[in-house]
């Protein structure tokens, strides 16, 4: 590079023919001399004229008039010298400013000539060469008409203060910006954004090679390229018949000495521009477009490796090397790298070798430590004879690998739930059976008799089932929530005794609220279900003992955040933490943590459900469930509940809790269409109507019950109708029915949660819900409360 040399202010000067932003300008001071000029010789004209009348008015007013035309030409001279001395000064300012900035950096006036140009910008020209007058000559060695360019954005920033643009050149990618310093003064600077593996970086190389912009237009061709071809093309169709173009494959290019097989290499660059290179696919190939040898191509920013058909990786660039994270010694194998075809990778090799294989691209990842990075590669045959080999061009996929796990993890967590869902609700079918014919049992036996406890067991045992069922339709989001506004302060005092009981003697249990804690909207019930659940697997992951804390606090969300390929919406949330100081969760199974059935305690010790459980009940809350964990230090379990934006609500009245063991407290009168397809459950169900004076007519299907109902004799009080059956569905043949029947009320019983149907019963007036395993009192209370 050639040494630099100080610049003063003199070096650049106006002159007298200047170049503006439209091609042709006239300097400031010429265009205000000029000006001057012309009023003085005006001035001096009617001064002369004076002399030559004998009219004392005009005499008078030529005399009046010439002078008025010299004070205004002396007053134009006076502004236009102090208008330079403001100038000169910040000139000087702006150049003590930008002298040291390493990005080339211009000063114009309005007209676009040069006032002061840094160190930067003077080495960019050459040093020694003489600067030149505008920034469209300064520049034009850079892109191709940039006066359109400079005249943009000097508008721009006359409008708005400032403006950039990017420019992508033969040399590159470049950015170009401007600040209006000054009245009519320019601070322009050009910024290179080319990376360090440009076209500059391979024209050196010998390697055929091209910069394609989005629409196909070629930016660029080196000059390896531009010898091969014979001539510089203007877009990609003009040099190969199948677009769009695929890495990895062979397609053939018109050379100067005929076609020539010649693989693609294909890297993207920012802006949808696309780098090519065309490798030689073979040897005649190579005799022809004379490409660089290995060695050439280390730099080459696509990951190559020259691999024997017998399986020995003959040679790599630098790309492979790091995309492989491994120093690839002379005897390494390609199978001692990548893995993962199910079949031995010699198999394919010699496949493709031999011209037997499709030569589609193969999905691989790494072995040993780099399992977590998977690469597609493409072999392509080269070589003939004993120099026969394979050119393999490697593609980074393990973020399209991850993403792939992610939604294929997606799939099995849905696929899971809904056969969860659908065992809960055939589950609930059975305990309502169960139930409610023990319940039936007990009417007829006083606590005195001896198989009274029995009939205590089985009913107990049933609501323990009927838990476990609901823990499956939590992990299913399918549960039955019974949203109220919470303050989880009061929650968590409630929750307190219960803990410190749960946690034993040899765990501390503190909770640190904020004082101006915000309410939610939640189940309690489900939500001290989540509580407890994180708070036991704190206590297993402290044999030892230690301390766990409960904090909360609010948390306002100004913009949605990402994290662990989740979106929280911006709002208001109250945070819950739950923290240990246990052994923490190691890194590969923190992915894993939230599925059912998955633990890390022993055989006994666990079944899997709690975070799985925790993680549905909070997503169906609306809110968000995080864990952060270090091995060793302990582990953060982090809850984002939305905080309740709607007004608070009235409580409703419950109606009160019936024993099930005193016979005859419900009366009822009335008749009851029951429409069930579970045999059991319509035993129960009609027997216990029946036996509170209700009549009941009995279907097993929405077909059967409409058949019923076309007798207009007929007269129904209430439909007690299942959600789920096969054929019709109950709300469908509800609906149905009263068209005809609009004052009838109804009861609709599921095992499924009451939101799995919400909006049809929304649509349905004078009817309620009754979710499975449902007891005889619940069953008649709510019967009796629809038709009183």
């Amino acid at each position: 590079m050639k040494g630099s040399r100080a610049v003063s202010q003199a070096d650049i000067v106006t002159g007298t023919r200047t170049e503006g932003l439209a091609g042709i300008g006239t300097a400031t001071t010429s265009r205000i001399l000029r000006s001057a000029g012309l009023i003085l010789l005006a001035g001096l004209v009617s001064l002369g004229m004076s002399g030559l009348t004998s009219d004392v008015r005009l005499v008078l007013g030529l005399q009046i008039g010439g002078v008025m035309l010299v004070a205004s030409t002396l007053l134009l001279l006076a502004r236009h010298l102090l208008g330079r001395s403001g100038a000169t000064h910040l000139h000087g300012t702006v150049a003590r400013l930008i002298e040291h900035d390493p990005t080339p950096s211009y000063l114009t006036d309005a007209d676009g000539t040069l006032q002061v140009c840094n160190a930067a910008a003077r080495v960019r020209r050459g040093g020694d060469d003489p600067v030149p007058q505008t920034l469209i000559a300064s520049l034009a060695d850079l892109f191709a008409n940039p006066g359109a360019v400079l005249f943009r954005l000097q508008a721009r920033a006359q409008a708005l203060g400032g403006g950039r643009e990017d420019i992508v050149t033969r040399r590159g990618r470049f950015r170009l910006s401007v600040h209006q310093v000054g009245a009519a003064a320019f601070l322009w600077r050009l910024e290179d954004l080319t990376d360090g593996q440009g076209a500059r970086g391979v024209d050196g190389v010998g390697l055929p090679m091209l910069t394609a912009g989005p629409s196909g237009t070629v930016l660029y061709m080196n000059e390896a390229l531009r010898r091969m071809i014979g001539a510089r093309v203007k877009s990609l169709d003009r040099m190969f018949t199948t677009l769009p173009l695929v890495s990895g494959r062979v397609y053939q290019v018109e050379g100067v000495d005929g076609p020539a097989d010649c693989l693609l290499a294909i890297v993207s660059r920012t802006g949808g521009r696309q780098e090519i290179y065309l490798l030689p696919a073979d040897a005649a190939a190579a005799a022809r477009a004379r490409p660089a040898d290995w060695d050439a191509i280390e730099d080459l920013p696509v990951p190559l490796l020259k691999v024997a058909v017998t399986g020995e990786i003959l040679a790599s660039n630098r790309e492979a090397r790091d995309l492989l994270c491994a120093e690839i010694e002379n005897g390494t194998r390609l199978s001692d790298l990548l893995e993962g075809l199910g079949r031995p990778i010699i198999d394919w090799l010699q496949e493709v070798g031999a011209g037997r294989g499709t030569g589609a691209a193969q999905f691989l990842r790494g072995t040993d430590d780099q399992q977590d990075v998977f690469v597609q590669v493409t072999l392509n045959p080269a070589g003939q004879g004993q120099s026969a080999h394979l050119i393999a061009v490697l593609n980074d996929v393990t973020a399209l690998k991850s993403l792939e796990a992610q939604f294929v993890q997606s799939q099995k967590m849905q696929a899971i739930g809904q056969l969860a869902g659908g065992v809960a609700h055939d589950f609930n079918n059975l305990l309502t059976a169960i139930s409610g014919h023990c319940d039936l049992l007990l009417l007829r036996h006083d606590p005195g008799d001896q198989d009274y406890s029995d009939l205590i067991q089985i009913h107990q045992n049933a609501n323990r089932a009927a838990s476990l069922v609901g823990q499956l339709l939590a992990f299913s989001r399918k549960q039955n929530l019974r949203p109220e506004v919470v303050d989880l302060r009061d929650t968590l005092a409630d929750l307190t005794h219960l803990l410190n009981r749960l946690v034993g003697e040899r765990v501390m249990l503190t909770l640190n609220h904020d004082p101006g804690l915000l309410p939610i909207r939640a189940d309690k019930r489900q939500l001290e279900q989540v509580i407890m659940n994180l708070v036991v697997n704190a206590r297993d992951a402290m044999p030892s003992g230690g301390e766990i804390k409960v904090e909360t606090e609010n948390l306002t969300l100004p913009e949605p955040i990402e994290r662990d390929h989740a979106s929280i919406p911006a709002g208001r949330y109250v945070l819950v933490k739950v923290i240990d100081e246990g052994h923490g969760i190691p890194p590969e199974k923190i992915g894993k943590i939230f599925e059912p059935f998955y633990t890390t305690k022993k055989t006994g010790e666990g079944t899997g459900l709690g975070l799985s459980t925790a993680y549905g009940i909070v997503k169906q809350t609306g809110g968000f469930i995080f864990v952060d964990s270090e091995v060793g230090v302990g582990t953060v379990f982090t809850l984002y509940l939305p905080v309740n934006n709607l007004p608070a609500e009235v409580p409703a009245s419950q109606p009160p809790v019936i024993a099930v063991a005193v016979p005859n407290v419900l009366h009822g009168d009335g008749v009851v269409l029951l429409v069930e397809d579970e045999a059991p459950v319509r035993a129960f169900a009609s027997r216990a109507l029946r036996l509170r004076g209700y009549t009941v007519l009995e279907a097993d299907s929405a077909e059967a019950a409409l058949d019923m109902l076309a007798d207009p004799e007929l007269l129904v009080d209430l439909f007690v109708t299942d959600v789920i059956m096969p054929g019709k569905d109950g709300p469908t043949w509800v609906r149905e029915a009263l068209e005809q029947r609009p004052a009838t009320k109804v009861v609709f019983v599921s095992g499924y949660a009451e939101d799995a149907f919400g909006e049809h019963q929304s649509l349905i007036p004078q009817s309620v819900f009754l979710p499975k395993p449902f007891s005889l009192a619940e069953l008649t209370a709510t019967v009796q409360r629809q038709l009183s």
